[in-house]
């Protein structure tokens, strides 16, 4: 239910969670009580109640000063620290997102204390700081609402995660499902979802919301906190419970139920958004002082017999979509593996402190497929690359669904992953220099360079194979040799494609018949070499 331009005169009356599911509040604080063990029940309750009714859209803030707002003055918007919900009570606190701008259908934020009662939090100027050329907003906002009702944009939390003298940010809410975390000494990149609905369909995408929200107060010294959100959209709503828990990599635990308002060409669960606008893989030229710039260079599976898959990330020149299908999968994520600062070259981005994310599913997921998105794109500001679960029997109307997974930060590697990972992917001209008749721009030249501790330290007198398939083109001149330093092992080899035909390939090490490494897999374009 969105705190959207309600008047006083329609504030929910106080019941117990027993009388109904659906009396949550939505607008000023009420004497609601519902215990933190049922919240999951009562949302769930309000998600099915709202599927069987049509979808309304949530409404637009009926206030000028508000939808007015442009990005300088936005930016200069910024919220009073002192005010923090909790402040000096819990290890958390709590802070919120100004409505307008780009936000321009505000959320219910609810907070539930020790004595299970639930306080909605509404929209005032008091939280707020309005700075520089926002100075004038504080009293036009402010005349402009009068007795009008509104939620906020999102929130964030503040945890002491790096140091115990400063809460840092470990996570964020904000627009439609999105949310960030990091781990220790990391920056926000990626991005997780409730949900994705129709993704990479010509018919279009659907983004589902979390509308409203439910943050259980944390005990003084509690290192964890639980949130409940109820997600509504066109297609679907769900409810959801994250328990989140940073230490030294940040973990949410995350239950989910989600409920069909009518049939679901594609669900996508678990979902990532990251971009990759180029890297060590590129092709094409890009006029940037950056040698590569991305919030994650690869996506990570692996399956229930515990083999490992990487495929690093491209920006193609036209919309790819590739399926990775698994029974019961074990995790998959996207991972920003390099985290040399040389390789990027940004002090103020900060690349090379992205977070990796990785999605363990709890329980049984069955069959179905990791699906990988890749959008073309000529800016770092756009988000172009999805990925997440496909379940193998397609959502109809009226049916439930359930799922349960841990979502966790990382760094270069899992450290469940003991076989060696691929360090680097480079591909070049399959020209030899000097060659009077090169072959065609198409033909290339691959390196794929493995490391981990499995490797390193072999003798360069072991004979480490290359397993390595295709579907289309041929391979010639594959070698096998240890880098230098004991840094790890190199597979190089050329490829020739078959006319315009995509070349999917799939590479790993073996010693005496042992597979020893994760697999690269990789597609080539022949139209995508510049």
């Amino acid at each position: 239910m969105c705190a959207c331009n309600v008047s006083a005169a329609e504030q929910p009356i106080t019941k117990s969670d027993a009388d109904t599911a659906d009396a949550v509040p939505t607008t000023q604080p009420t004497l609601l009580t519902i215990p933190s063990e049922k919240l999951f029940a009562v949302v769930t309750a309000r998600a099915k109640q709202l599927a069987a009714k049509d979808y309304v859209a949530a409404p637009v803030i009926a206030v000028d000063a508000l939808n007015n707002i442009n990005y300088q003055d936005y930016r200069a918007i910024r919220f009073r620290q002192d005010h923090a919900i909790w402040k000096d009570e819990s290890l958390y606190e709590v802070q919120l997102f100004h409505p307008g701008f780009l936000y321009k259908n505000p959320i219910a934020i609810n907070t539930v204390d020790a004595d299970a009662k639930v306080k909605n939090l509404p929209f005032k100027t008091d939280y707020y700081r309005y700075d520089g050329t926002a100075a004038p907003l504080e009293q036009e906002i402010t005349a402009a609402l009068g007795t009008t009702q509104l939620g906020h944009a999102g929130f964030r939390l503040h945890f002491p995660l790096n140091n115990n003298d400063y809460k840092d940010e470990v996570a964020v809410f904000q627009g439609a499902s999105y949310f960030r975390i990091v781990g220790p000494d990391q920056v926000y990149g990626i991005s997780a979802r409730g949900l994705a609905i129709d993704t990479a369909l010509s018919s279009g995408e659907e983004f589902p919301v979390f509308k409203e929200f439910w943050l259980v107060k944390p005990k003084p010294e509690d290192t964890h906190i639980v949130l409940y959100a109820l997600l509504d959209s066109p297609s679907v709503t769900g409810a959801y419970r994250f328990e989140i828990s940073p230490s030294t990599a940040t973990e949410v635990t995350t239950k989910m139920q989600i409920f069909a308002r009518k049939d679901i060409k594609k669900l996508g669960i678990a979902p990532l958004t990251s971009m990759f606008y180029h890297g060590e893989n590129s092709t094409k030229f890009f006029d940037d002082y950056r040698p590569e710039v991305h919030d994650s260079d690869g996506l990570l599976m692996q399956s229930q017999d515990n083999k490992w898959v990487w495929r690093p990330l491209n920006n193609p020149k036209q919309l790819s979509v590739t399926s990775f299908g698994y029974d019961n999968p074990k995790g998959f994520g996207l991972a920003q593996r390099d985290r040399e600062f040389n390789n990027y070259l940004d002090t103020e981005a900060h690349y090379h402190a992205r977070p990796s994310l990785w999605i363990e599913p709890q329980g049984q997921w069955g069959n179905g497929r990791v699906e990988l998105v890749e959008i073309p794109t000529d800016t770092e500001t756009n988000d172009n690359i999805v990925s997440y679960w496909v379940p193998e029997q397609p959502l109809k109307a009226g049916e439930t669904l359930s799922f349960s997974y841990k979502l966790s930060t990382f760094n270069a590697a899992l450290a469940s992953q003991d076989k060696a990972r691929v360090l680097r992917t480079r591909i070049g001209s399959a020209a030899l220099p000097g060659e009077e008749n090169p072959p065609p721009k198409s033909h290339r030249q691959f390196t794929v360079d493995f490391t981990g501790d499995n490797i390193n330290n072999l003798s360069a007198k072991l004979k480490l194979l290359a397993n390595l398939t295709l579907n289309s083109g041929e391979i010639s001149d594959k070698t096998v040799q240890q880098l230098p330093n004991n840094e790890g092992w190199r597979v190089a080899f050329k490829v020739a494609p078959e006319g315009g035909k995509p070349v999917d390939m799939r590479l790993s090490l073996t010693l005496r018949d042992k597979e020893v490494s994760e697999v690269w897999s990789y597609v080539w374009y022949p139209n995508d070499v510049e």
